[in-house]
């Protein structure tokens, strides 16, 4: 399973968020803390927000924030609802793609089981268990602490 860069940067843009939960910031301010192109944030942005993750305001004032606490934004589910192709295998395709084996292939199973496992190990975790460690984010993402 290869997440994409969308799924990893809206996990990235809220444990940016969640890390200075009480200081306003811009998409601008998560792009330079990654050095990750501000215009696929924003569309990142967008979405969370969409989901009802991400909070927006616009004008002078305005940003973006953490629309829940932390420990209500299961990862699982925000990886199955970021993702749009968990077909991993041709079989596991929406059409059912056009392997010749489909009718007697045990590989579908196997490949399911294996997709599951994965999003399991997702659904066991919150956002707060990505920023248990919040102090040693901070510096890192060039913010003087956590608050």
């Amino acid at each position: 399973m290869r997440m994409t860069s969308h799924t990893d940067y809206a996990l990235r843009m809220l444990i940016y968020l969640a890390v200075r939960p009480d200081v306003p910031c811009t998409v601008s301010d998560v792009a330079e803390a990654y050095g990750l192109s501000r215009n696929h944030l924003l569309k990142v942005a967008h979405n969370l927000s969409k989901m009802g993750l991400v909070a927006t305001a616009r004008g002078r004032s305005g940003g973006i924030a953490l629309a829940l606490p932390p420990e209500e934004i299961n990862l699982g589910r925000l990886v199955r609802r970021m993702e749009d192709d968990f077909a991993l295998v041709e079989c596991l395709k929406a059409e059912g793609g056009h392997c010749r084996i489909t009718p007697a292939c045990r590989l579908k199973g196997v490949v399911r089981e294996a997709l599951d496992a994965y999003l399991a190990v997702f659904d066991r975790y919150t956002l707060a268990d990505l920023v248990e460690n919040a102090d040693a984010l901070a510096p890192l993402l060039g913010l003087s602490s956590a608050a």
